[in-house]
């Protein structure tokens, strides 16, 4: 049987810890853990490499304990620690299906992942692994949507996959304004200048530098990952 043509053959899916949180946004929930990975294994099987950045905030969330007076270096690393739980929650689910992944950390603790290096990542998504990066970039000040910016250049993604809550870039917040309007398509210069909350100014100004296109989405639509890496048009793209 022949594959069904791929727009997508490398991505980089970033996931923020609220999607892996129950409903009051916190904790692992492991039915939500289970859908997103079956999502994964599905495009997985289409042939499409994936690495796969992780966020913690359904844990722990550095910015929000640095301005309650927590040293933010401090604050930071307990943020890094959360995504590497998440991580491991969400490799164990993708392996009991059958999916051979590796989590890789950017703060080192070999007793439960390897550490990052480049090299072995692109190593792993050439064995048709699905890497897991844990940990940020490993360094306080920094975000999880610099860290997928920065490894989504490293392991020489297409696109990267940013998944949310809703279906993509709006003028404005929809869930407060509803004359809200959402964009198909936006420029990095035009999501900076409106100051838009898609991925921070560092992952933008990254991902614009190197001409990485962004696809916002709404990942508690099943399929929507597997119609983003078939061409269609779902969310919005940031792009030049």
């Amino acid at each position: 049987m022949s594959r069904l043509p791929i727009k997508w053959d490398r991505i980089l899916l970033k996931i923020g810890g609220e999607s892996l949180a129950d409903k009051n946004n916190y904790g692992i929930s492991s039915s939500r853990v289970r859908l997103i990975a079956e999502e994964i294994s599905e495009v997985k099987n289409l042939g499409v490499k994936i690495g796969i950045m992780v966020g913690g905030g359904n844990i722990f969330r550095g910015g929000i304990a640095s301005r309650e007076g927590m040293d933010r270096t401090t604050a930071d690393y307990m943020g890094m620690l959360a995504t590497i739980l998440n991580a491991l929650a969400l490799q164990d689910t993708l392996e009991r299906i059958g999916v051979f992944t590796r989590v890789q950390t950017a703060i080192e603790m070999q007793e439960i992942a390897e550490p990052y290096i480049r090299r072995r990542a692109l190593r792993h998504l050439e064995k048709d692994r699905v890497v897991i990066f844990a940990g940020g970039t490993g360094n306080p000040y920094f975000t999880t949507d610099t860290a997928a910016a920065l490894r989504a250049l490293e392991i020489e993604a297409g696109v990267i996959l940013k998944a949310t809550k809703v279906e993509g870039v709006y003028s404005s917040d929809p869930f407060k304004d509803k004359k809200a309007e959402k964009f198909d398509e936006i420029g990095y210069v035009e999501v900076l200048n409106r100051r838009l909350k898609v991925m921070d100014a560092t992952a933008i100004s990254l991902c614009m530098d190197n001409r990485l296109p962004i696809i916002i989405f709404n990942l508690q639509k099943r399929g929507n990952i597997k119609r983003i890496v078939l061409g269609e048009k779902v969310g919005t793209i940031v792009k030049d």
